[in-house]
């Protein structure tokens, strides 16, 4: 479904919203003998001087002459007993926040906070610092005082936005959420999930806020002091992502053995399992390819808004299982096939003794018979690792020839990322479209309280570590295969990215729309030929590293060799 087709949240989409934006910005009104202080003023001695009740001086008192009268008195009612500095500030701000206002209003904040800022970043409450950083993102004198007042602005008004939202949780601010009660439900605009054990955006929000504080002196200090008392606030979400982190990195990661699994005679019976996404050709691909390294069953995961598409040699070889399964609405393909995978190993009718769940467009890569990697595991594995992969892509479509590895795959720090990635590296998440994280191979007879997730098994709120990794075997991603595939991945990122989402939380795919629509299909021939291209070039920095994989895959040559010529 488009965005244009989607009820818009608030009435009149956004040209609704601008129209009420605009209505709450009227400009204050002035009588007659009414001034604002002027650009002159003498602010010495306002520090020292305290804000009266404004019904005990005449000219303050109501009634009220105009809206910046009543403006005014509201303020001095708030600040009594406070500093007129402070005063002169929030009035500042109220005027400021508004479409029109007198003309040297602007450059009075701005000597407000050159020559007194000390006093104001020491005396005012961090409900008014926040209002005057956020007003430098209108009225900053320079571009870091701009960029700054706009990222704060962001920052602290979503998080009241949320933080007001999840008080009606019952959950008090300074508790965090289990961490065992995650929904499945994907995040908005496409984005990735955060990761408790490797995710860094909460770092790089509050990070990159100071690193642009420091280029400035006059909204320096104060944008240094509310960041510093965001970072000690015991109830912001930055805190209860610590104590997630914390929970996770004392609850997860906990070891399973499987009971001792005699040898099977000519060696273990190992299967894939998938849930059926669009193309067939590619899901005939997917069967084929992994018939020809070994498996003893393909399961495909059929959703009850499919048929079965494929081609009768697929449907009738008892290899390939096809079950029909619920297509949930409200789920991602991701959790169906961890569902699905997770009823084949629960299953008392299994008959292997190892289990892998893969998406439609990755494969396994195998260097060696998958049997035999899988039989030098001790017999009280539960899972090995599978590193992760992907395809090198070709100007037009054809057969894939070589892969490329993470960092991490080939074990390299994460700086030659950005090495062979100078442009684009710091956007891609081990320098893969599908980040970092590979998939499992899972034993069956694990205990039925033993489910796959997406990357590794889980046991209620525990994610089981893998005892290793499977050498010999890595699971290849056929993600963007050639121009017209990027091309194809980029128009459906454009969509996910639209509303500006912050770039670090964009997944690959919304990152590529933002690549084509700020920079064109320059900005995607450049990315495609850094990234994604199987030139020597990249090749040749890939192979340096030990990045490199060579294998064939030619889809055509596979299924006539495993089904020979195969009719609809």
């Amino acid at each position: 479904m488009t965005d244009d087709a989607r009820e818009p949240i608030y009435p009149g989409g956004i040209p609704g919203i601008l129209s009420q934006v605009e209505g709450r910005r009227a400009a204050l009104s002035f009588a007659e003998g009414e001034a604002f202080p002027p650009l002159d003023l003498d602010l010495a001695p306002l520090a020292a001087q305290r804000v009266a009740h404004p019904d005990s001086d005449p000219a303050e008192a109501p009634p009220f002459r105009s809206s910046y009268h009543r403006k005014r008195h509201d303020l001095r009612c708030e600040f009594e007993g406070e500093s007129e500095l402070a005063f002169l500030n929030a009035l500042l701000i109220a005027n400021l926040r508004k479409r029109g206002y007198p003309a040297h209003v602007p450059a009075l904040f701005q000597r407000l906070w050159s020559e007194c800022g000390t006093e104001l970043t020491e005396m005012l409450s961090p409900r008014w610092l926040v209002s005057s950083l956020v007003t430098f993102g209108d009225h900053g004198a320079t571009e870091t005082q701009r960029a700054l007042g706009l990222g704060l602005f962001t920052l602290t008004g979503a998080m009241k936005l949320y933080e007001f939202e999840r008080l009606h949780s019952g959950t008090r601010p300074v508790e965090a959420f289990p961490i065992d009660g995650k929904l499945p439900d994907p995040l908005p605009l496409d984005m990735q999930g955060f990761s408790l054990r490797s995710g860094g955006l909460d770092l790089a929000l509050i990070g990159r806020l100071w690193q642009e504080s420091e280029r400035d002196a006059v909204i320096g200090p104060p944008a240094q002091r509310l960041l510093t008392m965001l970072v000690h606030d015991p109830g912001t979400v930055f805190r209860r992502l610590q104590d997630m982190r914390q929970s996770r990195a004392t609850q997860t990661e906990v070891p399973l053995a499987a009971a001792p699994v005699p040898a099977r005679a000519g060696g273990p019976r190992w299967g894939v399992a998938t849930v059926a996404e669009g193309d067939t050709q590619k899901l005939c691909h997917f069967i084929a390819h992994h018939l020809d390294l070994g498996a003893q069953e393909v399961h495909v995961g059929l959703p009850a808004a499919r048929g079965s598409d494929l081609p009768v040699a697929f449907r009738d070889d008892p290899r390939v299982r096809l079950t029909p399964i619920d297509a949930d609405p409200n789920g991602t393909t991701e959790t169906r096939r961890a569902r699905f995978a997770t009823d084949i190993l629960q299953s008392a009718d299994v008959e292997l003794d190892w289990l892998a769940t893969l998406a439609q467009h990755e494969r396994l890569l195998a260097e060696r018979p998958v049997a035999d990697a899988l039989a030098g595991q001790a017999g009280t594995t539960a899972s090995v690792r599978l590193r992760p992969a992907e395809a090198l892509s070709t100007e037009a479509p054809g057969p894939v020839r070589h892969f490329k590895l993470s960092h991490a795959g080939a074990g390299q720090p994460r700086g030659v990322i950005e090495d062979i990635y100078p442009t684009f590296g710091l956007h891609l998440d081990g320098g893969l479209l599908g980040g970092p994280h590979g998939r499992i191979f899972a034993r069956t007879g694990l205990p039925r309280d033993v489910a796959f997730g997406p990357h590794a098994l889980r046991r209620g709120g525990d994610r089981i570590a893998p005892s290793a990794r499977l050498d010999g075997v890595t699971v290849g991603r056929l993600i963007a295969t050639d121009w017209d595939s990027l091309c194809a991945l980029a128009a459906d990122g454009s969509e996910k990215a639209e509303g500006g989402a912050d770039q670090m939380a964009l997944s690959p795919r919304a990152f590529l729309g933002l690549v084509r629509d700020s920079e064109g299909e320059a900005g995607l021939r450049a990315f495609f030929a850094e990234v994604c291209h199987d030139s020597p070039d990249l090749r040749a920095r890939l192979a340096a590293r030990g990045m490199l994989l060579a294998h064939d895959l030619d889809p055509e040559a596979v299924i006539a060799r495993v089904f020979g010529p195969v009719d609809a």
